[in-house]
């Protein structure tokens, strides 16, 4: 066991630090500028540090890991309940201490800079989708208020925009039709950050072969298979696939008591972004299952004659989680029977 633990709490500047010795008597109460917290890290004989996840961890943990420190990340969740007194940096570093030595919790595994820069591809692409859904839904509303209904779907809204604003005969004002040439221009812009990210998710996954052993599971392609690689830092920090599907939010959220055991909906923890993919890929094996005849395939018309259609994409999306996470910490891929 390190002879020093220290709670380090991050910020943009100012940083706190709290550190114990072995038999929890606090030797080391400071607070760095940004620049001094490397030089002062360095001095510090090797210990256990921890630093609860947020934006910015994963850099310092990867450079105070290279001192030589132990670095682990908390969950936000984790270090609440052992903050003492009001809400400060000092409070907040030393609850992060006590946190990061008690047995039980699951740390945040450490992601590598390439890691993160795939998942900020995710991100972006994303937060684009949700761009591109609210500027369609704003071209709808503008011209209900005309009285004008366009059909369900993106390609027939972009269609009907550009009939509606060339046709000089279509009885809407100058001002609207000028608008929704701009609106427009805007989804045309959109569209073409999003291809350009395909483009670029694409030739990650052809060049990773962890991708290529993913994308052998029905449900998962390039996309889910390169979210998977950027978002599970180290697969082996989970015991087994059970706890990753939890740790996805796709396990029944548990209300027991007094020996009884009450299972409600998914817990919907973890990364809803990862979650709604995989939830959406198995919708899509649905879909196409009565093509195939192999025993995953079987098992799915099982769980559908049984159950609706909405529990059986949830409970296909857990099993995918789970064949995902033995062929994350393994060497081979998925062979249907």
């Amino acid at each position: 066991m390190p002879t020093l633990t220290i709670g380090l709490d991050i910020a943009k500047n100012v940083f706190q630090i709290h550190g114990v010795d072995r038999h929890g008597k606090v030797v080391i109460q400071r607070k760095l500028r940004r620049s001094d917290v490397l030089k002062f890290f360095a001095k510090l004989e090797s210990g256990l540090v921890g630093i609860e996840a947020c934006h910015g961890s994963h850099f310092w943990a990867r450079e105070l890991t290279a001192l030589g420190h132990t670095v682990r990340l908390l969950p936000t969740q984790y270090v609440k309940p052992f903050l003492i007194g009001g809400k400060n940096d000092a409070n907040d570093a030393a609850a992060i201490c006590a946190a990061v030595t008690r047995p039980g919790i699951h740390f945040v595994a450490i992601k590598s800079a390439e890691q993160q820069s795939l998942q900020s591809v995710h991100r972006m692409r994303q937060r684009l989708i949700l761009e591109r859904t609210a500027k369609s839904n704003q071209i709808r509303s503008m011209f209900a208020e005309e009285g004008v209904i366009f059909p369900i779907g993106l390609p027939q809204l972009r269609k009907g925009v550009v009939a509606l604003v060339n046709d000089l005969d279509s009885g809407i004002t100058t001002l609207l039709r000028r608008l929704g040439s701009m609106y427009l221009e805007q989804l045309k812009a959109l569209q073409q950050w999003l291809d350009e990210l395909a483009t670029e998710i694409a030739e990650i996954f052809k060049s990773n072969e962890a991708c290529q052993r993913l994308a052998t599971v029905p449900g998962i392609g390039p996309v889910i298979a390169t979210a998977l690689v950027s978002s599970v830092g180290d697969p082996s920090q989970f015991r087994n696939g059970r706890q990753f599907a939890a740790w996805l939010g796709l396990t029944p959220m548990q209300r027991s008591s007094g020996g009884k055991t009450r299972l409600g909906g998914i817990t919907k923890r973890g990364d809803t972004y990862l979650r709604t993919l995989l939830v959406q890929g198995a919708r899509a094996v649905m879909h196409f299952v009565s093509r195939r005849n192999d025993r995953h395939s079987q098992w799915i018309k099982s769980v559908m004659q049984r159950r609706h259609v909405s529990i059986a994409a949830i409970a296909l999306a857990n099993k995918t989680a789970r064949i995902a996470w033995a062929i994350l910490t393994g060497n081979g891929c998925f062979r249907a029977a």
